[in-house]
């Protein structure tokens, strides 16, 4: 049996201890602080001095190098890069012909397809996280606002055409369904912030708002506050937190998800950075033999985990991609059009005891359908506020005031 190190010590002797590791510690810092400002000087510039502290600290030399590589790098996989007008072309040209052969297609969208909708995204330069980091205030208008991006309207023309045959989105936003896209060709691993469910159900009942139902929901928090028009439990939201496993079937679809992947010979990443994605092992026939992987592109204005798998990686906005890759293919993009909007008969009217369940803004009605009856989906919009809570707003002031409790 080993002896206890702390056995025979004296309290006295305990603390001198803690104090000198505490005192050492400081003393590492100061070190590390001196060297780095050395080292950022030109070597010619050094002083006498300064150049015997970096022979006197060696190792302090090399971890401020180390880390001076790590930052650079993560600088430049942090930059956006955009290819220029030949390069494009030309990259997207190898995509059609490979979209041509594909067999059966899996898209991957993640939040770069929705920012045309002015929806930011998470870890580019204007990027709530990147804004966050930045200590800048994050303040944003009702995401029930936006509408469909060309981007999602081309996705919804090649399954038409049946060359995309599933598409698996990590964004909350309901754009892929208003679209027109098939919820059964449809994986929303993250959930949607348009729909609510009553797990009590079985199968579990969804009821489809027009309006953003994560208002008083937040991480492990999903009650929405309204209750199932059939058995009366509490409805919560369909939203997979950062830190949360989703277990809902619907409209995460996960066995779909999983199903398309097996079957992919092609698989086209949109607007992802991947960092979730990569850890999601079912999505990337890892199982499989590297020559018997599915072909993968990726469309990113910025690096992703997966650029040194990938067949091609096209630097370029989504919009312009598609838009590119449509032409190749000979293929019309269908305009948004409002009035055939899925959402419009697919929503639940709230009951009446429900219509101030809600302060978000509604879904505006294609026009000349503005005059619906008032207890049709809740009260009139309220001016728009800032987002507070829900799926997007409420996980950004939680991280801020992380961050300022720390900093003080």
């Amino acid at each position: 049996m080993e002896a206890d190190p702390g056995a025979g010590v004296s309290r006295a002797e305990k603390k001198a201890l803690d104090r000198a590791k505490i005192v050492h510690q400081e003393t590492e810092r100061n070190v590390l602080k001196t060297v780095t400002r050395i080292l950022k000087k030109a070597e010619d510039e050094r002083s006498e001095e300064e150049a015997r502290t970096l022979l006197r600290h060696p190792s302090a030399v090399e971890q401020v190098r180390v880390r001076s590589v790590r930052s650079g790098q993560q600088r430049r996989r942090r930059e956006e890069v955009c290819d220029g007008v030949e390069d494009l072309k030309t990259k997207v040209s190898t995509l059609a012909a490979a979209v041509r052969r594909s067999q059966h297609l899996v898209v991957y969208t993640g939040a770069g397809i929705s920012t045309a909708a002015l929806i930011p995204d998470y870890r580019g330069p204007n990027g709530v996280w990147t804004q966050l980091q930045k200590g800048q205030a994050v303040s944003l208008s009702d995401l029930g606002r936006a509408e469909p991006t060309l981007t999602h309207m081309c996705i919804k023309a090649l399954h038409q055409q049946n060359l995309v045959k599933h598409v698996v989105s990590q964004n909350c936003d309901g754009l892929h369904l208003r679209s027109g896209l098939p919820q059964n060709a449809l994986s929303e691993l993250h959930g949607n912030m348009f729909i609510e469910v009553c797990a009590s159900c079985i199968p579990a009942r969804e009821y489809v708002r027009m309006f953003d139902v994560t208002e008083r929901t937040a991480l492990r928090r999903h009650a929405t506050g309204r209750r199932c028009g059939r058995c009366g439990a509490e409805l919560r939201d369909t939203i997979v937190h950062f830190g949360e496993r989703g277990t809902l079937e619907q409209p995460l679809n996960w066995s779909g998800a999983a199903a398309a992947a097996g079957s992919a010979d092609l698989i086209l990443c949109l607007g992802s950075s991947l960092k979730v994605l990569k850890k999601y092992a079912c999505l990337w026939s890892m199982n499989r033999p590297a020559k018997r992987r599915p072909l993968l592109f990726i469309v990113n204005l910025q690096w992703t985990p997966k650029d040194d798998l990938a067949t091609l990686k096209i630097n370029g906005r989504c919009d312009e991609v598609m838009e590119l890759l449509m032409k190749e293919l000979d293929l019309q993009i269908p305009p948004y059009n409002k009035a055939e909007d899925p959402i419009f008969h697919q929503a639940t009217p709230l009951r009446p005891e429900e219509e101030l369940s809600h302060t978000r803004c509604l879904i505006a009605p294609p026009a000349g359908q503005e005059d619906r009856p008032p207890d049709a989906q809740g009260p009139a919009p309220p001016a728009p506020q800032p987002v507070q809570g829900g799926w997007f707003g409420r996980g950004f002031s939680k991280g801020r005031k992380r961050k300022k409790r720390k900093a003080v």
